[in-house]
């Protein structure tokens, strides 16, 4: 079973859910899912979070996207959605994190599932790591990377 169809009650053990949700799942309408590459860099200043979604063969591919956390597809609702066992210590309904996926297609859907388990601050970057490394939208450096960038070029 794929994460983008497993049950409810799978990412989010307080939520009893059967297989099939009696209702469908539906996000705000008034929440946006995407962002455009050139809006990755001013979202991660104005306090978002970038979620790298790809797997590790991926990274190794393509090359990782410096300052974002690495949280693999399958995971990442169980990390974002406050509450879980699995959830970040920093998982809040409120929070803001953007997705990058490989071409964004599993970041979209992952996007949608967080908003509507209330995470109505979730994005997704529209075209993932293969737009931005096109456009060269590489976006700020997190202030834990910069602090271990200063580290290694002091030694």
């Amino acid at each position: 079973m794929s994460v983008l169809t497993a049950p409810l009650s799978d990412v989010h053990p307080h939520i009893d859910a059967p297989s099939r949700p009696a209702e469908p799942m539906t996000a705000r309408a008034s929440a946006p899912l995407s962002i455009s590459a050139d809006q990755f860099g001013p979202a991660l200043r104005s306090g978002a979070t970038a979620i790298d979604i790809r797997s590790q063969t991926d990274r190794d591919l393509d090359g990782i996207l410096l300052g974002a956390l690495a949280i693999p597809a399958e995971v990442v609702l169980a990390r974002l959605v406050p509450g879980t066992a699995a959830s970040l210590s920093s998982a809040d309904l409120g929070r803001r994190w953007v997705l990058v996926g490989r071409d964004g297609h599993d970041a979209e859907m992952l996007t949608w599932r967080l908003q509507a388990l209330g995470v109505t601050g979730a994005r997704f970057v529209a075209g993932g790591q293969q737009l931005l490394s096109r456009s060269g939208t590489r976006g700020p450096l997190g202030a834990h990377t910069a602090r271990d960038l200063e580290t290694y070029s002091a030694h």
